[in-house]
């Protein structure tokens, strides 16, 4: 067995200088140490040997062994210092390789200039979680068991109690329940229902955002979602409040903007009205109030709520939803 060990090393010292290049260093390395490589099956049969001469063959070995180590880890920096053996000739004058940049999502573009346009007038972000509660969902909201207006609402449940939450708008009632007046909040985030077509997906992004302080009137409201509209389109846009129905703000309103894609004239986008809705809003309902323990007499408020893929939408000239989450890069390197 001595004989074999002293052979092994004379070829591996053999091999290692032959070698000129990191893909041979490598065959080596499995050829010679390797877990089944020469040196590791020849001190497997170690245990084949006399007892009198098994320490000193063991120590042979492994002296043998450690040293065609340290010779492949000197010619392995060898080759790592002229480049891995391997010359080549570079023109220096060649152009750099351009990397693409990655880029946000324009619901994610968009919603962040929502968030700087309402911040810049107060407002502070807060985010809740995306499973809710039913109380907070709804109950807290006015809209109790059975309510038709849960109907308005396509929900997924969890359970009976528990359910992925359809608007941002319950950020209202755990913030005001923690929380004394005066209270300017925006809440963002994702929301979810059984829809899906062309202006509507299962998932969508909204924006809550709500006021609470003493002699808070609708003028406030209009004026702070004015600033907002006008600020996130342009100056002269038209705008208008049309009566409508939310079973947490009373009274409630949705507001609407002149068509942009035919500047109001009328077209299929618009049902040929010259309009398009763009959020719901209005003043908080008094029994909000008091489910979270505020004196409606004493505090007012407002609320409004708003799709972001919506006014994406309205922003880019965009007529199908469903283009954001498709994930086709022609579209969204566009933005």
């Amino acid at each position: 067995m001595e004989n074999e060990l002293q052979r092994l090393k004379a070829e591996a010292e053999e091999a290692l200088h032959a070698i000129g290049d990191k893909a041979a260093l490598e065959e080596f390395r499995v050829k010679f140490l390797g877990r089944k490589g020469l040196l590791s099956s020849t001190m497997k049969q170690l245990g084949k040997v006399s007892k009198e001469d098994r320490p000193r063959l063991g120590k042979l070995a492994n002296t043998i062994k450690k040293g065609v180590e340290e010779l492949f880890q000197d010619k392995k920096e060898v080759l790592e210092s002229s480049g891995g053996g391997i010359v080549e000739d570079v023109d220096l004058s060649l152009p750099g390789r351009s990397l693409p940049f990655g880029k946000l999502h324009p619901v994610t573009q968009v919603m962040d200039e929502i968030c700087a346009v309402f911040e810049g007038m107060g407002f502070a972000v807060a985010e809740g979680p995306d499973v809710e509660t039913d109380h907070y969902n709804f109950e807290a909201l006015n809209i109790p068991k059975h309510h038709p207006a849960r109907d308005m609402h396509d929900t997924f449940y969890v359970s009976d109690s528990i359910l992925l939450r359809t608007h941002t708008s319950p950020m209202q009632a755990r913030i005001m329940e923690n929380q004394e007046p005066p209270l300017r909040y925006i809440a963002p985030g994702k929301v979810y229902r059984c829809d899906s077509d062309i202006t509507h997906t299962p998932m969508f992004v909204q924006v809550e955002g709500f006021l609470v302080d003493r002699k808070v009137s609708f003028a406030d409201l209009k004026g702070v979602l004015s600033s907002f509209i006008h600020r996130m389109f342009r100056d002269d846009l038209p705008l208008r409040f049309r009566p409508s129905f939310f079973p947490f703000t009373e009274p409630s309103a949705e507001v609407d903007i002149a068509c942009v894609f035919c500047g109001g004239s009328g077209c299929r986008i618009c049902k040929r009205t010259g309009w398009i809705e763009i959020l719901g809003a209005g003043l908080i309902d008094p029994e909000v109030m008091k489910m979270v323990g505020y004196d409606p007499d004493e505090f007012s408020g407002f609320a409004f709520g708003l799709g972001v893929e919506r006014i994406a939408m309205l922003k880019y000239g965009i007529d199908d939803i469903r283009l954001y989450y498709e994930n086709d890069l022609r579209f969204l390197s566009q933005f």
